[in-house]
């Protein structure tokens, strides 16, 4: 379609400002953005539509419009609702550029044009966008017509012959159509995404695991209504939804992908409304949160408590146990992992909270979960740099006497936890992020609400401790020899381990003789010459050979308690 077009459609309250000599340009797409510079998100034949929300001097309206020009955009659509009227710096620049310049009326939303330009420009796919937005138009109507992004998805497999889903940063499917993804081929398609996002490249995203091409489109409303758009990825990539389809899209023509695009746009809207879904959540977490941690009475934090269990948990009849998860994301600088709560780059700062909460809403939902969203259980809060969750369990739960004890609800544990979220956002952390989590016992009552959550932070501050992008700890490793190892202080661990350990380290790298491996089976063997035999798959007099060497190059005796510790801690120091 033409410029020309749109000018003409009187419902789209377009106004030229500028550039009629331009009119015939082809457009092939629209792009709402408020970004500086949106470069990397453009391909050519777009229209942008911007609020301006990214000028804040007049010497800022030149780089904007001469990177549009140099995208080869077809032309820009400015909205008067953030300044009134078009500011005369934005007019000049564009007749410099010669970049066809358009004022959209307060009256009509970005979505409007949106729909309307992706509508033309799908040629033979109008009829399919039209079904789209009537059925996303139903979706956000009150009642239970709309059905969520399942119906967005069912369209695309009906009409347009494509297996798609909606995935989660961490790799959880949200919505599909048909069969679910398996867990694994979600995990690395998130992972693919992220690692992707990270670099800048500008989706689709094309990935291929066992054999099947997906394309990766990323999840994003950026129409009217929506948040500012992020400054920094760092802010919004751990967050952000992602679309994947079942095909390349590599081979195909300009008309499905803007098709595909619009219906990213629709998807982002239900995020939008799930999100803002949360907030009396987290009220109830962060009334909760600051009770706690300014010492009231545990009568005062038991009321609140009353208050959010059958918001947590409807139908409840007693008052749950409750567990404390602490998460910390930090972002460095130059390929380092972060140790700040919020990260510079420029005049952009990256607050190190809300990322974190954000994420940790998505962390602590059972990826496995059916029915309702269990996000639904999940009350976030942050507080400085950190997120911290108040996480219900039913009493029943924990009771030893009830079926469900043995079950996956009865109580979050941290490996498991670290074991489904690692992978996928480590790739988003890329060279400079780190996530720590931290994991509480579960309590009953408001008055061990307070040590549940200093526990939590204490086992994050040991997760903190561990090398890896991803890290996490729980309760149970505070009463246990893990929790001194990360506190020893670097030089005194270097130098405890190399008067231990270099001598055998030494010895294997001249003779091969595997000293170290032999001795941290004997350790684990508890001191059994015949169980660490078989499992070396050698002859015990062999293996009382390597032992021998072992005390001899060392000075220790490893039939003393006292020397297998301090081996024992050498190696795990190590």
């Amino acid at each position: 379609m033409r410029l020309r077009a749109l000018l003409e459609t009187d419902a789209l309250g377009l106004r030229l400002l500028g550039g009629e000599d331009e009119l015939d340009r082809g457009v092939r797409g629209v792009m709402t953005t408020d970004l500086r510079d949106p470069s990397r998100y453009l391909s050519g034949g777009e229209l942008v539509l911007t609020g301006l929300a990214w000028r804040r001097t007049a010497a800022d309206s030149e780089p904007f419009v001469r990177i549009l020009a140099g995208a080869g955009v077809a032309g820009l659509a400015a909205g008067e609702a953030e300044l009134g009227n078009i500011p005369g710096d934005l007019i000049e620049a564009c007749s410099r550029h010669r970049l066809p310049l358009f004022a959209v009326n307060e009256s009509v939303a970005f979505a409007t044009i949106t729909e309307h330009v992706v509508r033309q420009v799908s040629g033979e796919r109008a009829g399919d966008l039209a079904a789209v937005v009537d059925r996303h138009r139903r979706l956000m109507t009150s009642g239970p017509a709309g059905g969520g992004p399942e119906v967005v998805l069912d369209l695309l497999g009906s009409d347009l012959d494509l297996r798609a889903w909606v995935l989660s940063p961490t790799g959880r499917q949200i919505a599909g159509a048909g069969d679910p993804l398996p867990g694994e081929v979600s995990a690395t398609l998130a992972g693919e995404h992220l690692a992707a996002t990270r670099t800048g490249r500008r989706g689709p995203h094309r990935a291929t695991v066992h054999g099947v091409t997906y394309s990766l489109f990323p999840i994003r409303n950026n129409g009217r209504g929506a948040a500012p758009a992020s400054r920094d990825v760092r802010e919004t990539v751990l967050s952000d939804w992602l679309l994947a389809v079942e095909a390349d899209a590599g081979d195909w023509p300009a008309a499905r992908l803007d098709l595909l695009q619009g219906v990213t746009q629709l998807i982002a809207v239900e995020r939008d409304r799930r999100e803002a879904a949360r907030t009396v959540r987290r009220r109830l977490a962060q009334e909760v949160l600051e009770l706690v941690q300014a010492g009231a009475a545990p009568a005062e934090i038991a009321a609140r408590l009353r208050v959010a269990a059958p918001v947590l948990l409807p139908g409840l009849g007693t008052a749950p146990h409750w567990q404390v998860v602490v998460a910390r994301v930090d972002w460095g600088q130059d390929g380092a992992p972060g140790t700040a709560g919020a990260v510079g780059t420029g005049s952009t700062a990256i607050e190190a909270g809300p990322v974190a909460q954000s994420l940790l809403e998505e962390i602590l939902v059972d990826p496995a979960a059916a029915g309702p969203d269990s996000a639904d259980r999940i009350a976030v809060a942050h507080t400085g740099d950190e997120a911290i969750a108040l996480l219900p369990l039913p009493a029943t739960a924990l009771d030893p006497d009830t079926p469900e004890a043995g079950s996956s609800e009865a109580g979050l544990h941290a490996d498991a936890l670290l074991l489904s979220v690692r992978d996928p956002l480590s790739a988003g952390l890329a060279d400079d992020g780190r996530l720590t989590l931290g994991v509480s016992a579960a309590v009953s009552s408001a008055e061990g609400l307070r040590g549940a959550l200093e526990e939590a932070r204490h086992a994050r501050r040991v997760a903190a401790a561990r090398p890896g992008r991803v890290c996490a700890a729980g309760h149970h490793e505070l009463a246990s020899h893990v929790l001194l190892l990360p506190f020893v202080p670097d030089d005194v661990r270097r130098a405890f381990t190399a008067r231990l350990l270099d001598p055998l380290r030494d010895y294997d790298q001249r003779h091969r003789a595997e000293l170290i491996p032999t001795l941290e089976a004997f350790l684990d063997c508890d001191g059994s010459w015949t169980r660490c035999a078989t499992r070396l798959h050698l002859h015990v007099n062999t293996l009382r050979y390597r032992v021998g060497r072992i005390e001899q190059l060392t000075g220790r005796d490893l039939s003393r308690l006292e020397d297998k510790l301090d081996f024992f801690l050498a190696l795990r120091m190590s």
